[in-house]
């Protein structure tokens, strides 16, 4: 067994049992850090496959910021997951199925894959490509529409979830930007006459 190979399977076990872990553990936490795991290790694979801009995406975007916003907002919310768990036996068979039916196509896409002699033979004659470049051209000029439709919806999520968690504290003084400028120089400069031998 080559090197790569035996790196493939390592990453590929972590992230199977890592992935397994996010839903199994009882603590949130816990399973948040399972789930930076099973984003630290996927990256990995895609080092493997020479997609070092989709690992290098994955770990700053997903595991340096998804994964560290789910672990705050799970310390930070007082949720009684055992309230949660109560109905989840119920539910149990039809995830079961739907899971099953996921695992079936997934299985039958893998098989009915197949590379023609032709294809294979154009694809190696093919020159080394610069995954970064090829991805922006695509993204830039393909799907720019799209691109830019999510960076707006993205941009509404954030403001609505800034004013959702935004708290009016009665004891906290703000900066009033529009009385400062409308302050005039007699409000804040005041002119008195002392004597000599008086001041301070």
């Amino acid at each position: 067994m080559m090197v790569a190979d035996f790196i493939f399977f390592m990453f590929a076990a972590v992230v199977v049992v890592s992935a397994l872990m996010v839903i199994t553990v009882r603590n949130a936490v816990h399973s948040v850090l399972f789930l930076a795991l099973t984003f630290f290790s996927t990256a990995g694979l895609f080092v493997l496959l020479q997609a070092e801009f989709l690992a290098a995406i994955l770990v700053m975007v997903y595991m340096g910021a998804v994964a560290i916003l789910f672990l705050f907002v799970v310390m930070m919310l007082d949720i009684d997951f055992t309230t949660l768990r109560k109905g989840a036996r119920e539910h149990l068979p039809l995830g079961l199925t739907v899971g099953l039916v996921i695992l079936l196509e997934v299985v039958a896409i893998g098989m009915g894959f197949h590379q023609s002699p032709e294809s294979a033979a154009a694809a190696a004659a093919l020159e080394p490509m610069n995954n970064t470049m090829e991805l922006g051209k695509l993204l830039y000029t393909k799907y720019l529409f799209p691109f830019e439709v999510i960076s707006l919806i993205l941009l509404v999520a954030l403001i609505g979830a800034v004013a959702l968690t935004l708290r009016q504290r009665k004891d906290a003084k703000r900066q009033d930007i529009h009385q400062q400028l409308a302050r005039k120089r007699e409000d804040a400069v005041q002119l008195k006459k002392v004597s000599s031998g008086e001041g301070a």
